[in-house]
């Protein structure tokens, strides 16, 4: 069994190699498989936490935690995503439970807000995100707004 290594960082403990291989990973899954043209580098990533998954020295898994005010009033979690390697592992699960453990403990007691992928509706609820806006289009895919409240 491969473990993951997993990684929380700010923008600036990132070094070189692990912003590339993000952006990388990041290009590779929502710009080339998903086809989506799309300004990936907003100039958010710098104010934001960022979670990675390392299998064996290769990203599998990434989001990032963007602080309340930047995109929402709330916490938002987003650019979440595996490694198609990674796909059916259980390494997203893991992903966004650790994910929202770091948040509970960066910004206790505040909700989480998604843009998510309207397929993916249920793998979001499960971890208690509820539906909060109709289906909308983000570029060329049908999201939806989920919103986790605080406790």
């Amino acid at each position: 069994m491969v473990t993951t290594e997993w990684r929380w960082q700010t923008f600036t403990q990132l070094s070189n190699t692990e912003l590339y291989e993000i952006l990388a990973l990041r290009q590779q899954v929502f710009v080339l498989e998903q086809t989506c043209l799309y300004a990936d580098m907003d100039h958010k990533d710098q104010q934001c936490h960022h979670l990675s998954g390392w299998c064996e020295g290769k990203l599998q898994g990434y989001l990032r935690v963007v602080p309340p005010g930047l995109v929402y009033p709330e916490v938002a979690l987003g650019r979440i995503l595996t490694a198609e390697s990674a796909r059916g592992s259980g390494l997203g699960r893991q992903l966004v439970s650790r994910a929202l453990d770091e948040v509970s403990l960066l910004y206790p007691g505040q909700s989480v807000r998604i843009s998510a992928q309207l397929y993916l509706e249920r793998f979001y609820a499960g971890f208690g995100f509820r539906t909060v806006s109709d289906p909308y289009d983000e570029d060329g895919i049908p999201h939806i707004e989920m919103l986790l409240q605080s406790p």
